[in-house]
């Protein structure tokens, strides 16, 4: 998962692994300055021990001095430059990895986004990598260098006295013993704590995002009592785990309590054996001490790895979500289109053993405008999914001039499509930005150009900051029609010749929806245009109609025909729904 990434930082990693190197070597060195002045100290005294070295004296005592000083400087130096290496390396691969996890999750199908819970998403995309990123920063540094050092040191410990430094090996043994049974449990405690807090998101999210429905409904203690009872819960097994590390790190304590208490006994008698000196003594004590700190750091850091495992372990597994629809080898781009869309025996479906499209064949000419009726789950929709290829016909195929959608680059096929939805998307932003998603590189020129067209200038003129005036989330501050005219400016600007319109003026008062349809037949002139729609007034404007039902094709004609059908002519002639005339029809 994180691999991938780490081979452009190979430089900086180097550069850092050296620096850690270096700050190891200097904290072995670091306590023998106080192991000479010890021994000096004691043989100054009048103690005779064999190797003690030479009696203290001012030089040498300002020369141990002056030695601590500049190692202790050097170690600090090299543990700096260590750290900033390790932390812009972790910021930037959490960086890339986050841009690739978001990349992952923009290409996979409509089928996954329809059942995935999109503020867990985002505690993913955001929360479980920042994590990862966390924990190899304040965890992962201080434990390898830790780790180095306890290898240096032990070696060093072997080298002064073996009998000794079996003490370390035993404390370390001890503690894997503990940590094995310990880690397991911590892990699976953190992993149920970050579900829950993706689950917390996730509510958060839909309250937030459907706020006027909440408080029209009253649902405001519903939803506060469904979110304090996952609080709650989540809250029990965040404690859990914290518990479980608290006892591992006083479980820690104890052993390296037991093995200083050791070596301090066995040493002392050592010495007065004759076998050690006092400094060497200090010196063991010294090295057992920062020898012990990975022990007490790996118990520190438990807690934090299990949540970063947790954590890896839900980036990994949205990662590892295959994307169904990609291009195909051999996929070429598409050149000049004309517009000819066809359904070649076509079945689709969103949920496996329920077809939504049932072998269907269609025929949109180019440049003709058509419009799809029909009552609610006939699969009209899922016309829109196939067109820009959101989702791939379980048999069958789709073409567009000819060519098998499979067999041509995704960008190039959506580059040709326009598409202009019921409810009109905008982001966070300007207006002249929202337009200007139609095609990134247009100029203001153009992007004022194309609002004129929809009947979008009138209204933006008269705003105080104009076209940089900043709309809410999925613009809010605007009403139905100006964001629909938007919308269909944007469509505008990109200038496709397909065009799909889904229901764009549903739930228009009468004035907005003329203002839009006004913009609707600029934006389909001259181009092949599909209107998914429910109203008769929009579809009879149309070349041609097709009526869906039960995921099969009813009817094709033109308004003339339709008018003349012994079931449909009803519904064209009185203007009533389509959900209505299909329970006459079925009658």
């Amino acid at each position: 998962m994180v691999r991938p990434h780490l081979g452009r930082h190979k430089k900086l990693m180097c550069g850092g692994i050296a620096a850690l190197l270096l700050e190891v070597a200097f904290r072995v060195l670091e306590p023998w300055p106080v192991k000479f002045v010890v021994d000096a100290v004691t043989t100054s005294l009048g103690a005779d021990f064999a190797g003690s070295g030479p009696a203290a004296s001012p030089a040498l005592l300002i020369v141990c001095g002056a030695a601590l000083v500049a190692i202790i400087g050097f170690r600090a130096l090299f543990n700096f430059l260590a750290t900033i290496a390790f932390a812009l390396t972790g910021s930037r691969v959490a960086t890339d990895l986050r841009s690739r996890v978001f990349a992952h999750v923009q290409s996979l199908s409509v089928s996954y986004h329809a059942s995935s819970r999109t503020g867990d998403t985002v505690q993913r995309l955001i929360g479980d990598v920042g994590k990862l990123q966390e924990v190899a920063v304040s965890a992962g540094l201080p434990l390898i260098a830790n780790c180095i050092t306890l290898v240096a040191m032990a070696g060093v410990m072997f080298w002064l006295d073996p009998l000794l430094a079996l003490v370390v090996v035993i404390a370390s043994a001890s503690f894997l013993l503990l940590s094995r049974v310990s880690t397991g449990k911590i892990t699976v405690a953190a992993r149920r704590t970050r579900k829950g807090e993706g689950a917390l998101a996730n509510t958060a999210q839909e309250s937030l995002g459907a706020i006027r429905v909440v408080q029209t409904y009253g649902l405001e203690q519903t939803l506060a009592r469904q979110f304090g009872s996952s609080n709650e819960k989540t809250l029990r097994e965040g404690v859990l785990a914290r518990r479980l590390a608290a006892a591992l790190e006083r479980r820690t304590d104890v052993i390296v309590g037991i093995a200083t208490a050791l070596v301090l006994a066995g040493g002392g008698w050592r010495v007065v054996q004759g076998a050690m000196t006092p400094g060497d003594l200090v010196l063991f004590l010294m090295y057992l001490k920062t020898a012990m700190k990975p022990l007490r750091d790996l118990a520190k850091y438990t807690g934090r790895i299990a949540r970063a495992t947790a954590s890896g372990e839900r980036v990994a597994d949205l990662l590892d979500q295959r994307v169904d629809i990609a291009d195909t080898p051999g996929a070429v781009p598409l050149s000049q289109v004309w517009g000819d869309f066809e359904l070649r025996n076509v079945t689709a479906a969103y949920t496996p053993g329920k077809p939504v499209l049932k072998d269907v064949n269609l025929t949109f000419m180019g440049r003709r405008r058509t419009a799809v009726v029909g009552p609610s789950g006939s699969g009209k929709s899922t016309l829109v999914s196939l067109a820009v290829r959101m989702m791939d016909p379980l048999s069958g195929s789709v073409h567009l001039d000819g060519k098998d959608l499979r067999n041509v680059t995704l960008a190039s096929l959506r580059c040709s499509v326009s598409l202009v939805l019921q409810d009109a998307v905008l982001f966070t932003g300007t207006i002249r930005e929202n337009i200007r998603y139609g095609q990134i590189d247009a100029s203001d020129e153009d992007v004022e150009y194309a609002a004129k067209l929809a009947n979008v200038h009138g209204f933006v003129s008269q705003l105080p900051e104009g076209y940089d005036t900043t709309v809410g989330k999925r613009g809010g501050t605007l009403s139905g029609g100006q964001r629909q005219r938007i919308a269909i400016a944007r469509a505008l600007l990109r200038d496709a010749p397909l065009v799909i319109l889904d229901e764009v003026t549903t739930g228009l008062d009468k004035e907005a929806r003329a203002e839009v349809l006004k913009g609707i037949d600029l934006l389909s002139r001259d181009r092949t245009t599909i209107t998914i729609t429910h109203e008769p007034a929009v579809a009879l404007t149309h070349d041609w109609i097709i009526w869906l039902e039960d995921g099969t094709v009813r009817f094709e004609g033109t308004p003339t025909d339709i008018r003349e059908h012994p079931v449909y002519g009803e519904w064209a002639h009185a203007g009533g729904s389509s959900e209505e005339t299909s329970a006459k029809g079925g009658r």
